[in-house]
């Protein structure tokens, strides 16, 4: 539909050129005698509306175009795929005839709405599945996919078939509340608990040092045993170091267990965590856990240099030693006496220059010891830039500026979780020192200076190696608002602990200076979880290169083989092997620079995921109160049938028309020229064949 509208123009102009059109034509046609008076009449009417045109495309009013899109109600069908749906299912479930069930949803609703399917386990993916295979469950990420991706479209009800058992993720009730239509709960699933003995969860530090016991806590669980004795065992390497008797006193028991252990080997142990079933138990692969303990001979030291104190202190000493590898010490610059530098695997110079004691600078000129250079309001610029050359600051004032962190996608020197790059992203800003920023050929920067809106190419965070020596440049202060800020919106504070630790190995790595070193991002991986292995050459300079090929060889207990060549990433090389099976595995690299030949190896392990045993009762309490709290309902799947008929009645659930008005210059109707034109010939013509022209 479409309408004239004058816009800042008056619509007393529409008379005026109507006015001028009339007394155009009069004027024009009132003389001649010639021609017949009705004659006259059509002839000044054609010129009255030329004219009427034309005046009115001199006033150029705005024509209005609205268009009406209705868009249907959008029903959203999420289907729980794990496998607890499966294991523990009820008497007279059948997983297929459910989902043809589901399915027929589409049907039943017809034309009148639009039916999206999906299922879930820790990921959404589109369409229904009867595979039940999922080994995680995460119901609130899969509520917020669905939220993100129809965000501001018309969603009428969201419709969620789950047990209500999730090991991943948050609370699903809080996403629920940001869904702002009914949410229509299946309950899949038993609520009665099984005959089963289950170890529910293992709490253990993942790194031991050799010599020193560690703890290890063991929730063991049993349902429909009381009266039964529980067996207890722990193996390391096939060896029994641990064993107790728990007697079941419930129906329901649950028990945390106390484990001491002793770190009697060096590299990667595998313990075994088991229960001895009992008679008539419906599932048994609950029963064991399996976990792996990296010995280490000893901890890396830090020292952190710095000359006055200061809340970020505190926030790199903790983010450190989240990894027990690490060991962090802090000092006052005038307090550096009796310090033995040599020690250490890693300086960080917080906001003071080596220069600033003799001992410090000595030791960092004659050594390849890794150094971060963090700056702040209390950096001497100068003797920054005289200290190193990655990345150099011209400054012409001491003022500092508000630089908020712009993780760079190109970056490949290490690996941050694709979640802390998002939370880094909308963390505070840091204090950087207020200049023109430069950077060396051959620095890497992970983290861009973004000032207000406007994105950067200063570093805030980067990277380089000096003759062998690699060398960090934090920027900018401030990291202490970082841990508030996450603490405060995410209930934790791993984005600036996985940053931190993760920038302190990777300049500690290597200290030795191997010429070829080849490692995994960890020793452990989940099943399911793609396998990424990072590779290091270093030339005869002991600088970084990746021209030859880098071929490695992976070898599974049982004998398999699987070979790959790394791909260059940077001035290094990546590999993502993709999924293997679970059990341990070792993995021989091999490359070749002129007439060198360098080898490397380890080993690594994909542990199983038994996440989906851990709960054998569903929680359907859980799926009601999402139900309820949305003004939607909790059905079984027997009542599956009357779905469709409850979300007809539901007057919230209804087709919204959009309104689309567009604007445009009365100038751009292209058929209005052609009408003009069509007047003037015609009007031509017949005063033509009357003479008059």
């Amino acid at each position: 539909m479409s309408s004239i509208t004058w816009g800042s123009v008056s619509g007393w102009w529409l008379p005026v050129c109507l006015i001028l059109g009339v007394v155009y034509a009069w004027v024009l046609y009132r003389q001649p005698v010639n021609i017949g008076k009705n004659f006259r009449l059509w002839l000044a009417l054609m010129r009255a509306i030329v004219v009427f045109l034309i005046a009115l495309l001199l006033v150029s009013p705005l024509i209005k175009s609205v268009k009406y899109d209705p868009q249907k109600p959008l029903i959203l069908v999420a289907q729980d795929n794990s496998s607890s749906i499966n294991t523990f299912k009820p008497a007279g479930f059948n997983a297929t005839g459910f989902i043809n069930s589901l399915h027929q949803l589409k049907q039943e609703l017809g034309d009148q709405y639009d039916v999206q399917e999906f299922n879930f386990s820790k990921d959404l993916s589109n369409g229904l599945s009867a595979t039940f295979a999922g080994k995680q469950t995460d119901i609130s990420n899969a509520l917020r996919q669905l939220n993100n991706r129809f965000i501001n479209q018309n969603i009428g009800a969201v419709v969620l078939a789950s047990d209500g058992l999730y090991n991943q993720g948050t609370d699903p009730q809080y996403e629920a509340k940001n869904i702002k239509a009914s949410i229509y709960t299946i309950a899949l699933g038993d609520t009665v608990a099984k005959r089963d003995l289950v170890i529910g969860n293992v709490n253990y530090n993942k790194t031991a040092f050799l010599g020193n016991d560690f703890e290890t806590e063991v929730l063991v669980a049993a349902y429909q045993s009381k009266g039964e004795n529980m067996h207890l065992t722990v193996t390391e390497d096939g060896r029994q170091v641990y064993t107790q008797n728990i007697q079941v006193t419930t129906g329901d028991f649950k028990k945390v267990i106390p484990i001491k252990l002793t770190a009697g080997k060096k590299g990667l142990r595998k313990y075994n965590i088991s229960i001895t079933p009992v008679k008539n138990e419906l599932f048994t692969q609950n029963n064991t856990e399996t976990i792996y303990v990296d010995v280490l001979d000893a901890r890396q030291k830090v020292l952190v240099l710095y000359q006055s104190p200061h809340p970020d202190i505190t926030v790199i000493k903790q983010a450190i030693e989240t990894n027990r590898n690490f060991e962090v010490k802090t000092s006052l610059l005038s307090e550096i006496t009796g310090i033995k530098l040599a020690d250490y695997s890693l300086i960080i110079l917080y906001q003071v220059s080596a220069g600033s004691a003799a001992p410090v600078k000595s030791f960092i000129t004659n050594s390849k010891t890794p150094v971060w250079y963090i700056l702040g309001s209390q950096t001497d610029l100068q003797a920054f830039n005289a200290e190193q050359s990655n990345v150099k600051i011209s400054a012409g004032r001491a003022e500092s500026q508000e630089a908020f962190a712009l993780p760079d996608a190109g970056f490949s020197a290490f690996t941050l979780s694709d979640s802390s790059r998002k939370k880094i992203s909308t963390l505070p800003p840091l204090l950087a020192p207020f200049g023109s920023y430069g950077t060396a050929t051959g620095t890497t920067v992970l983290l861009k200076q973004k000032i207000g809106s406007v994105a950067t190419a200063y570093p805030l965070l980067a990277f380089g190696d000096e003759a062998g020596r690699r060398t960090g440049i934090l920027t900018g202060e401030g990291l202490w608002r970082w841990q508030l800020a996450e603490y405060q919106n995410y209930g934790n504070r791993n984005a600036t602990d996985e940053l931190l630790s993760q920038t302190v190995q990777y300049l500690t790595a290597n200290a030795n200076r191997q010429r070829f070193r080849v490692y995994p991002a960890r020793n452990i991986f989940d099943e399911g979880e793609n396998v990424i292995f990072n590779a290091e050459l270093y030339n005869d300079a002991l600088e970084l290169i990746n021209t030859p090929d880098v071929k490695i060889d992976l070898k599974s207990q049982d004998g398999k083989n699987y070979s790959f060549l790394f791909s260059r990433s940077g001035q290094s090389y990546q590999l993502d092997a993709g999924t293997l099976p679970v059990g341990e595995y070792t993995y021989t690299a091999n490359t070749q620079n002129g007439t060198h030949l360098f080898k490397a190896g380890g080993q690594l392990t994909i542990k199983p995921l038994n996440l989906e045993t851990r709960q054998s009762a569903a929680n359907h309490m859980l799926l009601n109160t999402i139900a309820k709290q949305s003004g939607g309902q909790l059905l079984y799947p027997a009542q599956l049938s009357k779905l469709a008929d409850i979300i007809r009645k539901n007057d919230n659930v209804k087709t919204v028309v959009y309104e689309d008005k567009h604007y445009s210059d009365l100038v751009d109707a292209k058929w209005l020229f052609v009408l003009i034109v069509l007047l003037l010939s015609s009007e031509w013509f017949l005063r033509k064949r009357e003479g008059e022209v």
